[in-house]
């Protein structure tokens, strides 16, 4: 008697997280990941405990397909813009696993391949392996922090109320004397606001001034950066 078509022949936990974050961690449900492997919802239960488990497994998936920037011997200051670019951009991509990120759903396994690289990567490059690890840390914030702003503004867009347009909502509701600082930031700010890139660099020149560097220690070797957003 043939199987179900489609059905995998052996199913594993491996295999369930990659059809959950092919269909979308933002539309992971135990019926669709079932019927994406061709397995009834009570087989799928013989693998995973139920939802959560099953968007932990996804995240982790998710999480594992971030890119590790390759070391051409460049300097560290390009190599830690582009990890945090693969960050930023995983996290946008997909902000149900910045949910589970911050949930504590992807476990410490999925990340000290990461760790070990920077950190190596970093102590060639003369850091002490602390520092090296501060720098992680501080890229990786930076990235996680400018990815949930960024996914805030995605959504304030969305439902017609992005922040600038809401500034000047309040600011004509009220008198022409109050909120002074608000105002000449309106008035004022740039029709092109910092990139990703300009921000993460104002955390790189920090690392390298208290290392007793200079900005131009990061900003000669990252092209394309604003000066006046990195310093």
């Amino acid at each position: 008697m043939r199987g179900k078509v489609g059905r995998p022949a052996r199913l594993d936990r491996n295999m369930i997280a990659r059809a959950a974050y092919e269909i979308g961690l933002d539309q992971v449900t135990m019926k669709a990941v079932a019927d994406r492997l061709g397995v009834s919802v009570p087989g799928l239960y013989h693998h995973v405990e139920g939802r959560d488990d099953l968007m932990r497994l996804a995240a982790e998936y998710s999480a594992s397909l971030i890119q590790i920037p390759i070391d051409h011997g460049q300097h560290w200051a390009p190599w830690l813009v582009e990890w945090a670019n693969h960050n930023y951009d995983a996290f946008v991509g997909q902000p149900e696993l910045l949910s589970q990120f911050l949930n504590g759903a992807i476990g410490i396994e999925r990340v000290v391949i990461a760790v070990d690289t920077v950190v190596g990567l970093l102590v060639r490059h003369g850091f002490t392996p602390a520092e090296a690890m501060d720098a992680y840390m501080l890229v990786s914030q930076c990235a996680l922090g400018a990815a949930v702003g960024r996914i805030r503004e995605m959504e304030a867009a969305r439902v017609g109320r992005p922040a600038i347009a809401e500034f000047h909502r309040e600011l004509a509701q009220r008198p022409a004397d109050e909120l002074p600082n608000l105002r000449a930031l309106v008035t004022g700010m740039p029709a092109a606001p910092a990139t990703f890139t300009d921000q993460v660099c104002t955390v790189l020149v920090g690392i390298a001034v208290r290392r007793g560097g200079s900005p131009d220690d990061v900003l000669e070797h990252v092209p394309g950066v604003a000066v006046n957003a990195a310093t």
